[in-house]
């Protein structure tokens, strides 16, 4: 499998999450950098999953004898924003951050996205000043390439869970159509 990120938090949730979609099989694990085509920091749904396919799709073309092509991608939805559209007090000014995991293979696609959590005020107002979700991270809570670590919801949940647990099952999910190609056969 080839994942299309250098990163080591996606490279363990990749090999995990095939590791149990697939128990008694053995993956080798090649990783390169790919580019996204969205900006570093992808806002909303449609713009982060379109990373993901795109960095899928660009690890494809750099490997193309790999059985499966993994992208990862992080993002970003901003309620606020979204709230100028529709207005609606339920949401405020969250700002949510999840990742859309899309694995390929030469006949089939998965696609799956991670839950959602909402980031604190301190971290969102980096982020609308322009910074990536990563280095607001650093900022408000003094650390280091944090997105290469426990990633904010590991800052925020005490390393309850990290970054590479939250990708985990989404991993697994986008796996699902690779578990059960019968009912999945001609999606793409």
């Amino acid at each position: 499998m080839v994942l299309a990120s250098g990163n080591p938090i996606k490279a363990r949730a990749t090999e995990r999450g095939f590791q149990r979609a697939f128990p008694h099989e053995s993956f080798e694990l090649v990783t390169v950098s790919v580019p996204s085509g969205v900006p570093d920091q992808p806002l909303g749904d449609a713009e982060t999953l379109l990373g993901a396919e795109n960095r899928a799709a660009g690890a494809a073309r750099e490997f193309a004898a790999a059985d499966y092509w993994v992208g990862l991608e992080g993002g970003i939805d901003d309620q606020a924003a979204d709230q100028a559209a529709e207005p609606s007090a339920d949401q405020g000014d969250d700002m949510l951050a999840f990742a859309w995991v899309v694995v390929r293979s030469a006949s089939q696609v998965g696609r799956s996205r991670t839950a959602a959590l909402v980031l604190p005020p301190a971290v969102v107002e980096l982020v609308r000043q322009g910074h990536e979700l990563g280095e607001a991270d650093d900022i408000v809570f003094g650390r280091s390439n944090s997105k290469q670590q426990e990633g904010a919801v590991g800052l925020l949940t005490d390393g309850v869970i990290d970054r590479a647990g939250l990708y985990e099952p989404a991993v697994v999910l986008a796996l699902i159509p690779f578990l059960n190609p019968r009912l999945y056969a001609g999606i793409d």
